[in-house]
């Protein structure tokens, strides 16, 4: 059996260690140790040298695992973190290790080995091109529209030199208003797929019940109403890159759906006799959290490692205050351009008010505000701006505290009622009795938020 790499797993539970081993080595995997705590793992690492780290979070003593991955990172040393703890904390904690791999337990053995297997294509991939290398071959036309020199954003457009000529399919991840679809956009125009257009889907404006007909097609007759032939969006992006926007949106029927092309490399119609090969690049997008997502039974997990292989995370505008005038300015120029109006810039106070905002609207709402002041200014300079500091602060605490919305509440109810009940919907003591509501009702608000059988089932 091939011997990959040499494994060291920091796991304090000694039947859940002793399972990982015995998968891992089964997979064709070396493993050098078993720590119980991050004193015992840093003495593992200095005698036996792992070329990888599994670790969980919580184990024996004062550090956790988050502590040992700083220390792993430092030291170039990959790592995966296994764990059972998903609180939005610990997972904002986590993703700024940048591990290679997040895997929620309880777990199979083949989401393990199927987790390393990208994780170790990633890091091959990262290896082999390096930054500084694949910058010097860039011009600069190609990082068009993408504004700035902080670090967190020359750190991303390394990610995108390294990414862009490989195929490899991207997840881009961060908040509303970000750039995510100009970082797609790039990755694109640096891939050797930039004499061909970029297809674009927005998973978040599909309805359900025509997300497999947008995607995949049909054939004349192939249902009431397809009086003519359609070629779905995977099909139209054959020999191109198509980029899911939003693909957390996506309801799971047609996540496996979406699974089963990426596997297979091949669509089939509605109606077709035939599976039709294609060869595309996907990038993906989500302002979701997307392992949240996954713990919470709302994506699926094998349709999430598929798609990152290659994850790229944008900083919100308030963690890259250093690029607000650079940012601003261009706004306004273009904004000048293209009304043939005369605004130098913005007064220095202007300019500490804008920097000093927390922007839950991001570069979008930079872009629409300076937009709209510039409209409204009568002066060949800014010197005022209206900043609405209270919505700023009520979404910022929102997005810090973990706060969910409307929707969110109402689906994690509507959960925990159809488990307290064993997934009854009708009659004496089912979900519509305790809601409420019709039986019909319930029905059409769990295909609405995406709830299936599988997310309750499974419950006591």
């Amino acid at each position: 059996m091939e011997n990959k790499e040499k494994i060291l797993i920091v796991e304090d539970e000694f039947i859940v260690a002793n399972d990982l081993k015995h998968t891992l080595i089964k997979g064709g995997y070396t493993i050098v140790g078993v720590a119980s705590s991050v004193n015992r793992a840093r003495s593992v690492m200095a005698a036996k040298k792992p070329d990888w780290v599994l670790l969980d979070i919580t184990i024996k003593g004062k550090e956790t695992g988050i502590d040992l991955a700083w220390e792993l990172k430092a030291n170039n040393i990959p790592f995966l973190f296994i764990s059972a703890n998903t609180s939005q904390s610990i997972l904002e904690e986590v993703k700024k290790t940048h591990p290679y791999g997040f895997l929620v337990k309880p777990f199979r053995h083949r989401d393990l080995l199927i987790m390393l297997d990208i994780a170790r294509y990633r890091h091959i991939v990262e290896k082999n091109n390096t930054a500084s290398d694949a910058t010097s071959e860039l011009q600069p036309a190609n990082f068009s529209e993408i504004i700035g020199k902080s670090p967190l954003l020359v750190d991303i457009l390394k990610k995108i030199c390294i990414v862009a000529p490989t195929g490899i399919s991207v997840l881009i991840t961060g908040e509303s208003g970000t750039g995510k679809e100009r970082i797609a956009q790039s990755i694109h125009e640096n891939s050797a797929r930039r004499d061909k257009p970029m297809i674009i889907v927005n998973c978040a404006t599909l309805p359900i019940s025509l997300v497999e007909s947008e995607l995949f097609g049909f054939e004349k007759g192939a249902f009431t109403g397809a009086d003519s032939q359609r070629i779905g969006k995977f099909e139209q992006a054959d020999g191109c890159t198509l980029f899911l926007d939003e693909v957390g949106e996506l309801p799971l029927d047609a996540q496996i759906k979406l699974l089963r092309v990426l596997q297979e490399k091949e669509i089939e119609r509605i109606g077709g006799k035939r599976p039709i090969k294609i060869d595309i690049r996907i990038i993906a997008a989500t302002n979701r959290n997307l392992e949240r997502e996954v713990a919470e039974g709302r994506f699926r997990l094998d349709l999430y490692y598929r798609l990152n292989v290659f994850p790229i995370e944008l900083p919100p505008l308030r963690e890259r205050v250093e690029d607000i005038p650079e940012l601003s300015q261009h706004f306004l120029q273009r904004f000048c351009k293209a009304t043939k109006r005369k605004i130098s810039g913005f007064t220095p106070n202007v300019m500490e008010e804008l920097k000093s905002y927390q922007w839950p609207g991001n570069i979008r709402e930079l872009e629409h505000l300076i937009e709209r002041t510039a409209l409204l200014s009568e002066r060949d300079e800014i010197a005022t701006i209206n900043l609405d500091h209270n919505n700023a602060e009520l979404s910022f605490a929102a997005q810090q505290y973990g706060l969910q919305s409307l929707e969110e509440n109402e689906r994690n109810h509507i959960l925990q009622v159809l488990r307290s009940c064993r997934g009854k919907i009708s009659g004496v003591g089912g979900a519509a009795e305790i809601l409420k509501i019709p039986p019909a009702t319930v029905y059409y608000k769990m295909n609405k938020l995406g709830i299936s059988q599988e997310h309750y089932s499974s419950e006591p």
